[in-house]
């Protein structure tokens, strides 16, 4: 089946940076949350005070632990589970990617507005966007890529492919938006101009910056990456399992989205990571 223009994406961890971490920062420009905020101020449950949503957003948070049949649990003990997770030695040491720092976010998010994160990112970026394709429920499984001919799912289509994505729905911030290149060429334009539709400009300016320093180079929610030309700028990026990523050069007024699946028919397909890091430096050379 050949690929038709404008369908829905899986775009896997790209709903971190064009879903949640654009909620969060709104509530950091609404001074309804500050990035020092320990993480138990909002999940009461959670029992390291020194976690802060600064950690989150960085993957400084050092999360770590085992859950046993993870992918199979139900929602509420799943939720449970996570809450119950620790920090380790890497915590404020080591970028360590990890969803649950934005599972986490989500929740947070939700408990300050009151609206599952996944409703709070339709109304506060996908709609003002005018985004109109985008959405976590695809209602028409013929318009969407397949992800991965998985041997206990059967043919992924319509439906997130992430594991605890499927099992949280609404209440997953890491992962389970569907977009189209369109919408997504949308997001990345509004991240470059000087429209405030969705964040003001000098956040968008902070995003620029490394948000922990002394540990990695890292944005909030995005990575930092070097562009080539002279003056080595940064520039955000970000990527997710199903193949796709997206750079956003603010100074040079330009951004590549790539939209792929890596993942089909079969998982992990290795061989294409190395062949999107040449993209990338392909991208960011100029070349």
């Amino acid at each position: 089946e050949d690929l038709k223009e404008n369908q829905l994406y899986d775009v896997a961890s790209l709903t971190k940076v064009v879903g949640t971490t654009n909620v969060i920062l709104q509530l950091l420009e609404s001074n309804k949350l500050t990035l020092e905020d320990s993480v138990s101020d909002y999940l009461p449950e959670w029992q390291y005070p020194q976690v802060t949503i600064r950690h989150l957003l960085t993957h400084t948070s050092g999360i770590t632990g085992y859950i046993k049949n993870l992918n199979q649990l139900p929602k509420a003990q799943l939720i449970e589970a996570l809450l119950k997770l620790h920090i380790g030695d890497d915590f404020n040491k080591k970028m360590t990617y990890s969803d649950i720092n934005f599972i986490f976010l989500g929740w947070i998010a939700a408990s300050i507005l009151g609206r599952p994160i996944q409703t709070l990112v339709t109304n506060r970026v996908l709609r003002p966007l005018e985004m109109n394709s985008s959405t976590f429920n695809p209602t028409n499984v013929q318009e969407c890529v397949p992800t991965e001919n998985s041997p206990t799912r059967g043919l992924i289509r319509g439906t997130v492919h992430d594991p605890k994505a499927h099992i949280l729905k609404m209440d997953c911030g890491s992962a389970d938006l569907f977009s189209t290149k369109t919408d997504l060429i949308k997001f990345a334009t509004q991240m470059m101009n000087d429209d405030e539709t969705l964040l003001k400009n000098s956040t968008k300016k902070l995003l620029m910056q490394n948000h922990a320093p002394g540990i990695t180079q890292r944005s909030l929610g995005w990575a930092l990456i070097k562009s080539h030309t002279n003056d080595q700028h940064n520039c955000i990026w970000h990527s997710g399992f199903t193949g796709t990523f997206m750079i956003i050069d603010r100074q040079e007024q330009q951004a590549m989205i790539f939209l792929s699946n890596r993942i089909h028919p079969n998982s992990p397909n290795e061989p294409f990571l190395d062949r999107r890091n040449e993209i990338i430096q392909s991208y960011l050379t100029g070349k």
